[in-house]
């Protein structure tokens, strides 16, 4: 079922033992763990919240689409006349907060409209579930509060130091979230993940990116050195470690979502150009890479240490050539995806690599 802000609600449907909110859902991580909780939980109902900006499709929702226990609502998490009587008639029992702006150069651009959504759009979500009553609150956030890499890799502890409008209006929304729970008790738990690949993601992003331009025979174009790297987590592994955490997780806790596995982003680029071009000697390689002008800030890496998450018996289990080879065969077989037309007119900016 799907329905807009600007309808009335149903009252909520008799026979499920659980109501989840997943706000950002038709994104490319919320998506995936939309399409898990409808699969591992039929008894409970799952609303699928998206105002369906650029770089989200309801394409992203085609396998639940017609599942009984699965609802979509097109709407912003901005808006608190819409999000109040959304919970209000609702009954909502956990949120997963993933809708957020992410890309960090256009933080840069549009600074204003990152505290606007990851900030204030927070602040609605919290106030509503307060005054509702949620049993759990995921609120997703990133690596990338924590700053630029140190002498070694950061646990939960560690201060957050971000170093971009985008990680400063996560780091805010954080604090947020957890000003709820010592003063509210609202029943918080923040994560903080490394970098996500896998199927449907945007094009703005390094892996997709990449490989788009790959599949138009373009370069891949490496912002500054391409020194700086990167842990990549596929999302059938962050997917599960979200379920952990809803599941198995303390209230006001924050866990780190972390893998062991590093790329340098020139490394990433050397390696899917042999991957998809089928080249074996560097210099065919070096011919598919072009180095660009570095944005702001640019940060070398967000090592994560998982000890807490890794408690609650969550552990990565898909490997990079795994995982890889699933995404570029994904883009193989879907090259127009995100390429219709009107994904082209909701794309205000060019991409850029994330």
């Amino acid at each position: 079922m799907e329905m807009c802000e600007n309808e009335h609600f149903a009252s909520p449907q008799k026979g499920f033992s659980k109501t989840v909110l997943v706000t950002g859902a038709a994104g490319f991580i919320g998506s995936h763990v939309v399409i898990a909780l409808v699969e591992k939980y039929p008894e409970w109902n799952v609303i699928a919240l998206d105002k369906l900006d650029y770089c989200s499709s309801l394409k992203n929702l085609t396998p639940v689409e017609h599942r009984a226990n699965y609802t979509f609502v097109q709407g912003d998490v901005c808006n608190p006349f819409f999000i109040n009587h959304l919970f209000a008639s609702q009954n909502i029992d956990i949120v997963f907060h993933f809708a957020a702006q992410t890309h960090v150069e256009n933080s840069f651009l549009f600074p204003a409209e990152f505290t606007r959504v990851n900030v204030d759009g927070t602040s609605v979500l919290l106030n509503a579930a307060r005054h509702s009553g949620v049993q759990r609150f995921i609120h997703v956030s990133t690596d990338e509060v924590y700053g630029d890499r140190t002498d070694r890799a950061f646990d939960e502890l560690c201060p957050r130091r971000p170093t971009n409008p985008y990680s400063v209006s996560k780091a805010t929304a954080e604090c947020t979230a957890l000003s709820y729970w010592k003063k509210h008790q609202l029943p918080v738990i923040v994560t903080r993940s490394n970098n996500v690949y896998g199927p449907h993601q945007y094009l703005e992003k390094v892996i997709p990116r990449f490989i788009s331009l790959l599949q138009q025979n373009k370069k891949c174009t490496i912002q500054g050195s391409g020194l700086q790297s990167r842990h990549f987590l596929y999302v059938d592994d962050v997917t599960e470690a979200f379920l952990t955490v809803m599941e198995k997780g303390m209230l006001g806790e924050i866990y780190n979502i972390g893998t062991t596995f590093e790329l340098a982003v020139t490394q990433l680029a050397r390696e899917l150009i042999k991957m998809m071009k089928n080249l074996s000697l560097d210099v065919d390689v070096d011919n598919w890479l072009e180095f660009v002008e570095d944005r702001p800030c640019q940060d070398l890496g967000y090592p994560l240490v998982s000890h807490k998450l890794h408690g609650l018996g969550w552990r990565p289990r898909v490997s990079w050539e795994d995982g890889i080879r699933r995404t570029i065969d994904w883009y193989k077989e879907n090259p127009h995806y995100w390429l219709e037309t009107e994904a082209l007119e909701q794309c205000s900016q060019p991409l850029a690599e994330g």
